[in-house]
């Protein structure tokens, strides 16, 4: 049954206005965490990024915590759609590649902080944000596990050496990425972190032509 006419008006004056729009709101909530980071963000800095009151910010999202997963989580992006493009690349090196360059890309955008989210929106903080913190150690780590999982496949399909180290190769690749963050927001610009990503892929093994149980050899 439709509810009388002023329990409606006593309703939109307590919680979210009829133009609130969520997934610009979260969007705004996203930039602002990965500008200022995660426990140095502040209900205030949040609500006037997404122009919304802290009321409206509650009913929509819960509390500040879940705004800040929900927004890394949109950050990152769907994981399924990650491995996907996993997959479809030629081989691992041409997916790192491609992760790399991205990443380079996104780390100095124009219209964005620098560096990324993932690194820097929580890389200190005091033990009432550690169960956060980790959150976003298992958001990397699913990253890691992808891409130890691609190079595993080329490793099986004999593309990469049989005696390639899959998960510290993998690693590797993750630590270049944090890297690369940190350099970005130091102020490091886009054609020396592609160089940098580039200088990365020729530590990746190769094949010879004669592998068995040999040892991978360091690109030229």
């Amino acid at each position: 049954m439709k509810p009388p006419e002023k329990n409606v008006a006593a309703r939109r004056k307590t919680g979210r206005p009829l133009s609130f729009d969520r997934e610009a709101a979260l969007e705004q909530a996203m930039l602002t965490f990965w500008r200022y980071g995660y426990e140095t963000t502040s209900i205030v800095d949040l609500t006037n990024a997404m122009g919304v009151t802290a009321p409206s910010l509650y009913a929509a999202f819960g509390d500040k915590k879940r705004l800040f997963l929900e927004a890394a989580r949109l950050y990152a992006g769907d994981p399924e759609v990650m491995a996907q493009a996993f997959d479809r690349a030629d081989t691992a090196l041409d997916a790192t590649r491609a992760m790399l360059i991205s990443a380079a890309t996104a780390f100095t955008g124009e219209a964005t902080p620098r560096g990324c989210l993932l690194a820097s929106a929580t890389a200190s903080g005091s033990s009432a944000s550690a169960d956060v913190q980790k959150v976003i150690a298992d958001i990397r780590a699913s990253v890691a596990d992808q891409l130890r999982i691609r190079i595993e496949r080329d490793v099986d399909a004999g593309t990469l050496p049989s005696a390639t180290d899959a998960n510290s190769l993998a690693g590797m690749m993750i630590a270049v990425i944090q890297g690369m963050s940190v350099l970005a927001r130091d102020g490091t610009d886009r054609p020396d972190l592609l160089s940098i990503a580039e200088s990365a892929l020729k530590a990746w093994p190769m094949r010879s032509p004669n592998d068995g149980a040999d040892r991978p050899r360091v690109r030229p």
